[in-house]
Order: structure tokens, then sequence, then C-alpha cells
């Protein structure tokens, strides 16, 4: 198998937090879509964006006004449009949306669409945050917006590699992250909305910590900007593909909205499990305890 070729687009979010939802998502739509377009041109195979990518990080409010923009997966217009992108550009996209199921379940979500436009399935996010974050009453107040998810771990079969997904939050807790890689997860995108502060330090630590555990890459992707009339923090960019080794292959910068571009090798995937054996030499039967406590 030869190399792969990764894009991960980091954008910022200009439209002000009082305009109505649908001129929030149609802005952030047709910015990301130029950017996927952009992505291909430069020979991405797989391109990943950014947790909720078709609006602001609302989730440091707590408003009903929101739940408007939560949409089904696959049936919803977004992952329509998206579907056809990736048909027309032959691209690998993972999407992650604002899901709603039913009357008013909601999930931080990401669809796996292949390069043929086929929808393979989606991710819902499994940690749900609700801390406080930035001044006055801003926070990742996330707990009002979303449900945990209930779907487990899946790896997808896509056209150039198979993909897990991980999202923002998620980057926290190992457990789930070396479940994707028992699964056959080559690659592991997370798509995030983080800003400067008490977790910026782990940014570039936690992530290469999971990709040299499990011996696969992680593409870390995360909003850039500051986001009004919220002003909760600076979203620090900086979205970056870690090889197995725990390698920076590529990395954006902090305050520009970017499409990243790194090279996957899956040779170096089968190198590095073959020499270190993580898989091999862990005692599952040793960690029963792990989940009664």
């Amino acid at each position: 198998m030869g190399k792969i070729s990764i894009g991960m687009i980091q954008a910022s979010h200009e439209v002000e937090g009082s305009a109505p939802v649908e001129v929030h998502k149609e802005a952030a739509i047709q910015k990301h879509m130029a950017l996927v377009r952009e992505a291909a041109a430069r020979g991405a195979q797989i391109i990943g964006l950014q947790e909720v990518f078709y609006g602001p990080y609302f989730c440091t409010e707590q408003s009903p006004k929101w739940y408007a923009s939560a949409e089904q997966v696959p049936e919803g217009p977004t992952t329509r449009r998206f579907q056809e992108l990736a048909k027309e550009l032959w691209v690998v996209i993972i999407l992650p949306v604002y899901e709603v199921e039913g009357i008013a379940t909601y999930y931080n979500t990401a669809a796996v669409i292949d390069a043929d436009g086929s929808y393979l399935g989606k991710y819902r996010k499994h940690h749900i945050p609700h801390v406080e974050a930035g001044e006055g009453t801003n926070g990742f107040w996330e707990k009002y917006y979303f449900r945990p998810g209930n779907l487990g771990y899946p790896v997808f079969d896509t056209a150039y590699a198979r993909v897990g997904v991980y999202i923002c939050y998620d980057r926290h807790f190992p457990e789930g992250a070396r479940l994707l890689g028992l699964a056959g997860a080559e690659i592991v995108f997370n798509p995030s909305a983080t800003v400067a502060g008490t977790s910026e330090y782990l940014w570039k630590l936690e992530q290469p910590a999971h990709a040299v555990a499990n011996g696969y890459y992680v593409a870390a992707i995360n909003r850039v900007g500051v986001e009004s009339p919220w002003n909760m923090g600076e979203f620090y960019g900086q979205s970056y593909l870690v090889d197995p080794r725990g390698r920076m292959v590529a990395i954006g910068r902090r305050d520009q909205d970017e499409v990243i571009i790194g090279e996957m090798d899956p040779e170096l995937i089968r190198e590095v499990r073959n020499v270190w054996q993580f898989y091999r030499d862990r005692r599952p039967e040793t960690y029963e305890h792990l989940v009664n406590l």
C-alpha cells in the first residue's frame, strides 16, 4: 500500500453570535466546502473538519437557539451536500455535525463519507464536558446540548485507510483510543474546539501518546480565532498529524485559517507495531476491575 495524503482543515468563524442559525450554517458550509476543494487540489485523500464545523462553538453559552442547528445523520442536508462533494472530488471526508435523533435527542457526531460519496456510518462523542472556561458565564457547557454517545467506537473501512474518530474532550480518555486501535484503526481523527488555557500544554502531549501506545496516526484538528460576542478565549489552531512514533508529520499555525497536509505511511504502522508489540504484551485479563471502579 502506498502513502496516503491526509488533509486537516482549521478555520475561524466570523459570523457574530446573534445572527440567525441559518446564516451561521451557510457561511460556515460555504467556507469549508472551498477549503475541502483546496485540500483535494493539494492531493489530500482523507480530509477532516473541526468539531461542529458549521457554526460557532455555541456550547460556550446555554441557549435553546442552537438546537435549531441540529440535523439528522445521514438524512440531513449538510451530510448530503458533503456526500456529493466527496464523490465529485473522490475524497474521504470526516464531517463533524450537531445531530438530532427523533424528536429531541441530540449528539455531537461525526459522519464518515467514503470517496464514492457513500455514507459509511457515524461516531457519537462519548465523553461530554460541562466546565467553566474563560470569564463570566462562559464554559464548555456541552451537557446542555449533547447526550453521551451510544454507538461504541467504530472503525470505518474507507477507500484509502481504516479510520476511527474520537471527538475533542474524548482525547483525555485513553480507553476509547485503545479500543479504536484494537478495532484496527490506522488513523484516528480528533476534531476539536479548544481554547488557550489549562489544557493547551496537553494538546501536543496526549494525542502523540495515543498514537505511540496504539501504533496509529492521529489527526488532531482545532479551530482558530476568537468568537464574538462570547470571547471565551482563543481557539489556538495548531492542527497536526502525528505518526506512530509520536513524531509531528505536519502542523498548522496558531492563528490562521489553513489546510494542513501530511503524509501517512501504512508501512510505518506495521513496522512500529512489530517492534513494540504493545498489543501482544497487554494483559486484558488483569484489567477487569477497571470498569468496576
